[in-house]
Formats: C-alpha cells, sequence, structure tokens
C-alpha cells in the first residue's frame, strides 16, 4: 500500500519539510493549506525517525494512505471534555462551590485510567451536591469554548454528509446545547439529578463510562448501515480508549500518554481541523 505523510503545525519552515522528505523518502511535497502539507509517496516504515523529528519541531504528523478519501467514512465520534471543548465542566461547575481543587484532582487521576470513571463520576457529583442549578449556565455562558479549529472541522464534516455524535462521561445540559448551537447530529452523555432547583449529588440512570461510549458508537454505526472502517473517533483520556478502539481511525487530541500510544494519531499541537487531512483527500 502506498503512504502519504500528512504533516501539520501553525507554522512548518521549508527546510523542515525537506527534511522530512528526506527522512521519509518522499518522492514530493504538496500544500494542503498554509498549516498542512502532504509529502506523497512516504515509507511508513521511517515512522520513529519523523516522530522523533516532529516533536522535537513541534510538528504534528501521520502517515494516510494514499488511497484514503474523506468520502470513505460516514460517521465521526467525538469526546466532548478536553477534546471538542478546552474544559472539564465538572471541574469548572465544582469552582462555583469551592470544591474545584478536590474534584480537579479526582478527574485527572481518571484521565490517566488510574481510577475507574464510573465510580470517580460517582465522587466528583457527589462533591456538587447544594449547588444552585443556575451554576451550569454560569459555566455555559463564562466558561466553555470551542477548541481551537472545532466549526471548521464541523463545517468540512457536514459538507460531506458525515454523520456526527458527541459522546460525553459529561453532561447532558452541555451536550445538548452544543448539539443545537453546532447542528451535530446525535448527542449521549449523562444526567445531573436536579431536585428543588440544587443538584443533589447524583446521576440520573447508567453512567455513560469507557464502555457505554463504545456502545453508542457502535448503536448509531449499526443505525446507519456502516462498517467499522468508516467510523472516525477522537478523545483525550483513558475513558475514550475503547471508543477509540472501535473506531476504524482514532485520532488523540491533546491527550494523555495512555491515549496516544494507543491512538493511530496524536494531534498534540494543532487544532482539531488537523483531523480533517488526516482523512484524506
Amino acid at each position: 500500500m502506498n503512504y502519504n505523510l500528512i504533516v501539520q503545525a501553525e507554522s512548518i519552515a521549508t527546510q523542515s519539510l525537506k527534511q522530512l522528505a528526506k527522512l521519509s523518502g518522499a518522492h514530493e511535497i504538496q500544500s494542503i493549506s498554509q498549516q498542512a502539507f502532504r509529502l506523497a509517496g512516504a515509507n511508513p516504515d521511517s515512522q520513529a525517525a519523523v516522530a522523533s523529528f516532529c516533536d522535537a519541531a513541534a510538528v504534528d504528523y501521520g502517515f494516510v494512505p494514499a488511497t484514503r478519501r474523506l468520502s470513505d467514512f460516514g460517521l465521526v465520534v467525538m469526546d466532548m471534555d478536553s477534546t471538542l471543548i478546552t474544559i472539564e465542566c465538572i471541574d469548572e461547575i465544582a469552582d462555583m462551590i469551592g470544591v474545584k481543587p478536590q474534584v480537579a484532582q479526582i478527574t485527572e487521576a481518571a484521565m490517566r485510567g488510574e481510577l475507574d470513571f464510573a465510580e470517580s463520576l460517582t465522587r466528583r457529583v457527589a462533591l456538587l451536591a447544594g449547588l444552585d442549578e443556575s451554576a451550569l449556565q454560569r459555566v455555559y455562558d463564562e466558561r466553555l469554548r470551542l477548541s481551537p479549529g472545532a466549526e471548521k472541522m464541523l463545517g468540512m464534516l457536514q459538507r460531506h454528509n458525515i454523520k456526527t455524535l458527541l459522546v460525553s462521561g459529561g453532561f447532558t445540559f452541555f451536550t445538548e446545547r452544543l448539539k443545537a448551537r453546532l447542528g451535530l447530529d446525535y448527542a449521549a452523555s449523562n444526567t445531573l439529578e436536579v431536585v428543588n432547583g440544587e443538584l443533589s449529588g447524583r446521576v440520573l440512570g447508567k453512567i455513560v463510562d469507557a464502555q457505554g461510549k463504545a456502545d453508542h458508537l457502535d448503536r448509531i454505526r449499526t443505525e446507519l448501515g456502516l462498517t467499522h472502517a468508516q467510523v472516525v473517533a477522537m478523545g483525550d483520556g483513558a475513558n475514550d480508549l475503547k471508543m477509540l478502539g472501535a473506531a476504524g481511525v482514532s485520532i488523540a487530541y491533546h491527550a494523555k500518554p495512555v491515549v496516544r500510544a494507543q491512538a493511530n494519531y496524536a494531534l498534540n499541537f494543532s487544532g482539531l481541523d488537523a483531523a480533517i487531512p488526516l482523512l484524506g483527500i
């Protein structure tokens, strides 16, 4: 199989492109945009040398089959917190009640895979008991920001009729608003219980954990009549690993080391729109 090497960064020097072409054995350098280049005819056996060079130069890279086309895909599945958006919503909710350090510590351990996700979520949500429901809207209005390149990526997917699923271990308050705002096709997440206008400290129903994310991916894939190879998944934490494993192409976005090690591609320096060149021409 023939491969192209896709390299992306805010700025890539011509000399760096030439060096990468030499390292990878590519025979042509093609410009995709000001931030992305395709090195045609690259040898994937050069990955170790390419990875070393790119890491040192703060460049994202990926070996992509030359025959791959964006039209090969029918569904892109995204994590929410620290992937589609820049924050961890539960940490910011916790800040409203003065327990952000305690919650963030549990969040980080769960993201690294050191804690069972369902257990970690139950512990974190319990710390939110008594918080006025209006704090959720404040987090959405004042702190929630889309990751760089998110709207550009979604626009390209929508123009190619590729369906989108936002699946999160976070909360429906945020996923449903993002679904409506961004024109996403599907969303799945957890529901915080509210009693008399305050958070009760409990989650309603079955928690969407790592297996739950993979199950939602498989459910929507089946509904759409797609194969495993036609699905792309993007995430950043250990809770995303099963979902990433259920997709034909997996992309780690500004992710924990355990996720970068297991995904097909890692975007460490670029925005979400850098996913598009990895999905072919």
